[in-house]
């Protein structure tokens, strides 16, 4: 069930928020133990909000869509009176005396919050496998990674542990555990989501957004957290659009953007072919494909790598004398971040000017560029590389090859199902100009109607 769904099912008299609780806190204590997608449950706590959901509904007082709706937080967003960790054994008892304001803009439109989901050490990973919080696993087979760093989000959402999961996304980690999970999962345009009370990660590269089970759910959270904070200096001020695409699955008229370089060079097969069958869904659908040739990605992703380390060793140098409180790999990532010349580092924001002009030449010629989300399906755990036609790749690079500048370039990007190979799920990226939203909604509602991907349910739910 969808939120839009379960939202027309409540005002239906067919079910209720405590009725929907109960089903998700049913599936969190029956997965729990084998996938670890949560971090901190709050089922008291929640039972009692869908109650006070229900007494408002009854009395007329409606919220809107999400009103009734169990969701689940990243443990990066802070909560008041609720730990919040970041996945890290340096926050493991640190309780916030503030929400976050997604948290706050989802708590008006009248969300039930389930839980805290689990992640990556510190938002800096793709696998989840956490030393200080356990291994999280992918719900289609429990012996390969979600996806990360919001891997708890992509499997809680692909189980029906919760109607939503919010993620955080500064080089893929919403999108690459979207793909990994089968789910949808939105970065907007920097900017759009406020990341006051997150804990970041990188200040220019982090962005937030929803794993979501169809598009259109997607279009409803963006609905209810887009806009002006003046608490995030980042945040910008421009008008928010209505972002639930109509029920039509025409595209006529739109130009999308297919990639003749990159973004089909070493990859799956059968992740090639099941892109290339959604693009022919969308020509049918009325839309026209452009081969686009991209700009140098391979160079946009270095620099990328190079703002990343510095930044983020920036933001967690006050921790890294409490050396034995960090998990091996990310040490070693902000060890590195250490060794990053200033002139490097100045050079790569030039260049990123660069590549965001490039690439805003393109979508002038196009509205939206489609590609494959990751090159890769989900690796097994504990696999650090990842094998191409005979030759090996390190896994944490590949997953993130396709995903990994579009957050440089600050651009909003949908990524959503597009098949099954192996048993895992395969995915495509969809791109749009900044602030264009409503536009990669509308493609890919209007994909998600036109294929049976979204259908697709791990084994054994």
């Amino acid at each position: 069930m969808t939120i839009l769904q379960a939202a027309a099912a409540m005002r239906e008299g067919k079910t209720s928020a405590r009725q929907l609780t109960e089903q998700c806190l049913a599936r969190i204590r029956e997965l729990q133990p084998r996938l670890n997608p949560f971090i901190t449950i709050l089922e008291v706590e929640s039972l009692a909000q869908a109650d006070q959901c229900d007494r408002e509904l009854r009395s007329g007082t409606d919220r809107g869509v999400l009103h009734g709706i169990p969701i689940a937080l990243k443990d990066v967003f802070e909560t008041k009176g609720v730990r919040t960790t970041c996945g890290s054994k340096l926050f493991e008892h640190h309780i916030p005396q503030r929400d976050a304001a997604v948290a706050e803009r989802l708590a008006e439109a009248g969300c039930i919050l389930l839980g805290k989901t689990g992640m990556h050490e510190l938002a800096y990973g793709i696998t989840s496998n956490n030393p200080h919080f356990g291994t999280i696993r992918n719900p289609w087979n429990p012996e390969h990674v979600p996806g990360g760093s919001s891997g708890g989000s992509g499997a809680a959402v692909a189980t029906g542990m919760c109607f939503m999961a919010m993620g955080s996304d500064t080089g893929g980690s919403i999108r690459i555990p979207a793909a990994f999970c089968g789910t949808v999962g939105l970065k907007p345009t920097y900017g759009r989501v406020s990341r006051y009370g997150v804990m970041p990660l990188d200040f220019s590269l982090d962005h937030m957004g929803p794993l979501t089970r169809s598009v259109r759910d997607s279009a409803v959270v963006l609905q209810a957290l887009a806009g002006y904070d003046s608490r995030d200096h980042t945040c910008s001020n421009r008008a928010v659009d209505s972002y639930l695409p109509a029920q039509t699955r025409s595209l006529s008229g739109l130009r999308i953007g297919v990639p003749t370089n990159f973004y089909f060079d070493r990859i799956h097969p059968g992740i090639a072919a099941a892109t290339e069958a959604m693009a022919e869904a969308a020509e049918r659908l009325g839309a026209s494909l452009v081969p686009v040739e991209v700009p140098d990605i391979a160079g946009l992703n270095a620099i990328s790598r190079i703002i990343l380390f510095a930044e983020a060793t920036a933001t967690v140098e006050p921790y890294l004398n409490r050396r034995s409180e960090f998990g091996t790999d990310i040490l070693a990532l902000f060890d590195q971040g250490k060794y990053i010349p200033a002139t490097e580092y100045v050079q790569a924001q030039r260049l990123r000017r660069v590549f965001q002009r490039e690439f805003a030449s393109i979508l002038r010629n196009v509205d939206c560029v489609l590609t494959p989300t990751t090159p890769n399906l989900a690796p097994r755990i504990g696999d650090n590389t990842v094998r191409f036609a005979g030759s090996e790749e390190d896994a944490r690079l590949a997953s993130t090859r396709f995903v990994r500048g579009i957050n440089m370039l600050g651009l909003p990007a949908l990524a959503m199902p597009s098949g099954l190979v192996d048993g895992l799920p395969t995915s495509i990226q969809v791109i749009g100009d900044a602030f264009a939203e409503a536009l990669v909604l509308r493609v890919g509602a209007a994909l998600e109607d036109a294929t049976p991907h979204r259908s697709l349910v791990p084994p054994g739910l």
